[in-house]
């Protein structure tokens, strides 16, 4: 798991901090909308993805009062179902804390949480229409 794939903020006003993002510091993007429901940029490595906050809560099984959740999360894009297991077997051994178990999420795809010793999340997904770059880095058109 020595790779970051995506870094997800959870934004409060999507087209706004798609238009902070794309016009005022240049990130590049394929999406057409004003206001689209994620927008992915393409950046060089890791990739940079905004997701609606109250949605992006609602994937890691948090609410927004007491919960100490930060509204970001990082995302190792696993290979196999099996290797999302793995991963999350491994985080929890070395003592991450498992929040939200793996299991078939909404868009298609596999996927569960672990936060780390300080707090900070982590989704480990799959999805089976993923290509990846020959650093291992996931392709999103």
């Amino acid at each position: 798991m020595n790779r970051i794939n995506l870094i997800t903020l959870g934004v409060r006003d999507i087209g706004r901090s798609l238009r902070f993002y794309r016009y005022g510091l240049g990130f590049e993007t394929t999406t057409a909308e004003d206001n689209p429901g994620i927008v992915f940029f393409q950046c060089d490595g890791s990739k940079l993805a905004l997701y609606p906050l109250k949605d992006l809560q609602k994937d890691v099984g948090v609410n927004d009062s007491g919960s100490g959740f930060a509204g970001i999360t990082l995302a190792y894009n696993a290979k196999s179902k099996e290797e999302v297991d793995h991963v999350l077997t491994q985080a929890e051994k070395a003592g991450g804390v498992i929040i939200k178990p793996a299991d078939y999420v909404f868009w298609g795809g596999y996927s569960g949480y672990f936060t780390d010793p300080d707090g900070y999340y982590w989704e480990v997904a799959y999805g089976a229409d993923w290509e990846f770059d020959e650093n291992d880095m996931l392709i999103i058109p």
